[in-house]
């Protein structure tokens, strides 16, 4: 699995994870808060991860997020 994102907060991975999920991406989000136990704590952060296979697709999707009006 490779990174194709990397975000302050769980909630934003989570975002990008969910446009992952429409686009039919598999994809697998890494966090060291507890499994959301600690939503707080920003230290770490959350990391976005998918296959190899999928990182250009999945690095497309993201960016479409990031610029959703193609600026």
């Amino acid at each position: 699995m490779v990174e194709v994102g990397a975000y302050a907060t769980r909630s934003d991975a989570e975002r990008a994870q969910a446009a992952l999920v429409a686009a039919g991406i598999p994809s697998r989000l890494q966090a060291d808060d507890v499994g959301g136990v600690y939503p707080l704590d920003r230290t770490s952060g959350a990391r976005l991860l998918v296959d190899e296979a999928n990182a250009e697709d999945a690095a497309a999707v993201l960016a479409d997020l990031s610029h959703p009006h193609g600026i």
